[in-house]
């Protein structure tokens, strides 16, 4: 049974340097995906759920629910990517 609710998020905006966004260029015009990005891509999901984790913990919840991951691309030109996860923080009555 619920005791307290909260809602949590997390945020990772990462750029990506001028070498990768070369070899992505290239990818785009030849085909293939891009592992540099694929892992920056990683790299911010792991930063937000750590957020995210961690304001949970704070709070004293046992948990987090309904979690939502949205990917944005963001700044000039589309220059950085950004991660962000909701959920709702829960406590379970004693």
């Amino acid at each position: 049974m619920l005791k307290t609710t909260t809602s949590v998020v997390g945020e990772a905006i990462l750029g990506a340097n001028i070498i990768k966004d070369i070899f992505a260029a290239i990818r785009d015009f030849v085909g293939g995906r891009s592992a540099a990005y694929e892992q920056e891509m990683a790299k911010a999901r792991e930063i937000a759920f750590s957020e995210m984790e961690n304001k949970a913990k704070l709070l004293g919840a046992d948990g987090i629910v309904g979690i939502d991951i949205d990917y944005e691309v963001v700044g000039p030109k589309g220059g950085m990517m950004m991660v962000s996860v909701s959920g709702t923080a829960v406590k379970f009555k004693d």
